[in-house]
């Protein structure tokens, strides 16, 4: 039996009732609209991903760096965050 879904490769949806997805729909929005945001993701389509990496997004600029690092917060894990 499976007790967490850590490391899954399948992106699966939270189970919210309509009310709260509508909600979370708007609040992501919102979120994604943020001038810093549109300004990130600008930056991501006009340099582009790869396969290997993912651009990091530091104070002073981007750079690539492993996915594993990215995303593993350079292993101290993302539970603290």
């Amino acid at each position: 039996m499976m007790n967490s879904m850590k490391g899954t490769p399948f992106k699966l949806k939270q189970k919210l009732s309509p009310v709260a997805a509508k909600a979370k729909a708007a609040r992501d929005l919102v979120m994604a609209k943020t001038p810093a945001r549109r300004l990130k993701k600008a930056q991501n389509q006009k340099i582009g991903q790869n396969g290997t990496t993912d651009l990091h997004h530091t104070g002073s600029g981007i750079k690539r760096v492993s996915i594993k690092n990215n995303r593993g917060n350079y292993g101290n894990g993302t539970k603290n965050e």
